[in-house]
């Protein structure tokens, strides 16, 4: 495997903010020309991000759509609950609490954790798993301010 995961420690627990920082972080894939999977770990969950992504920055628009079935649009950025319905893309955000099957897939993960102490440790098991399918692991600490 070499693929490259990047796990960004978010300071607080608030989930909105976690899904404010996914929603910067695929702006940012877009703006770059890559493509992206938001992850996340239940289709409720994938609607709100859904929602959020049109709103959460005034200046920005990040083309992008629900996977409720495979394939069934090309949308630069695709938010799903199903790693079985993500289709191919350069990033996988990761919003879920395991590692995704088929994360092989990417060449790049993304995996946002916010302090929460349960989430934590979920996001340590990740952590190792990765390493034990040989991705290259990088950690950044994320305060209120900053870019992804």
């Amino acid at each position: 495997m070499s693929g490259r995961v990047d796990f960004y420690l978010l300071g607080g627990s608030d989930p909105r903010a976690r899904h404010t920082f996914a929603c910067r972080l695929a702006e940012k894939i877009y703006l770059r020309g890559l493509r992206a999977v938001l992850l996340t770990e239940t289709a409720e969950e994938a609607k709100a991000l859904d929602q959020l992504l049109w709103t959460f920055s005034d200046r920005s628009f990040v083309p992008h759509s629900l996977c409720d079935v495979q394939g069934a649009d090309e949308a630069p950025v695709r938010l799903t609950a199903d790693a079985a319905l993500a289709p191919a893309a350069d990033v996988l955000v990761n919003l879920g609490g395991a590692v995704a099957a088929g994360t092989e897939r990417f060449a790049r993960v993304a995996e946002i954790v916010d302090a929460e102490p349960t989430l934590r440790a979920r996001a340590r098991e990740r952590f190792k798993a990765y390493r034990d399918l040989q991705f290259t692991v990088e950690t950044h600490q994320i305060d209120g301010a900053a870019e992804p």
